[in-house]
């Protein structure tokens, strides 16, 4: 588990951690709105010290993918 990616998700969604999984979504978080997608991105921008392309953002549907662009810019999770 990457435990700095879901402990973010966590403090975005306001759901307990153990509620995420790298299948978890905006259709399987409730709280996983248009806004809070913004604030995500910028969390794990400010914690990860990078930026995601707009193509990235666009195209990020679920955790896996979140791990998957983190790991394309050079950021190591220890999964």
């Amino acid at each position: 588990m990457s435990k700095r990616v879901y402990s973010i998700i966590s403090k975005v969604m306001d759901i307990p951690i153990s509620e995420i999984n790298d299948e978890s979504s905006p259709e399987t978080i409730e709280s996983w709105d248009s806004f809070n997608s913004y604030v995500l991105l910028d969390e794990l921008e400010t914690e990860f010290k990078t930026e995601f392309s707009i193509d990235e953002v666009v195209e990020t549907k679920n955790v896996a993918d979140i791990k998957k662009y983190l790991k394309k810019h050079g950021i190591e999770l220890n999964d």
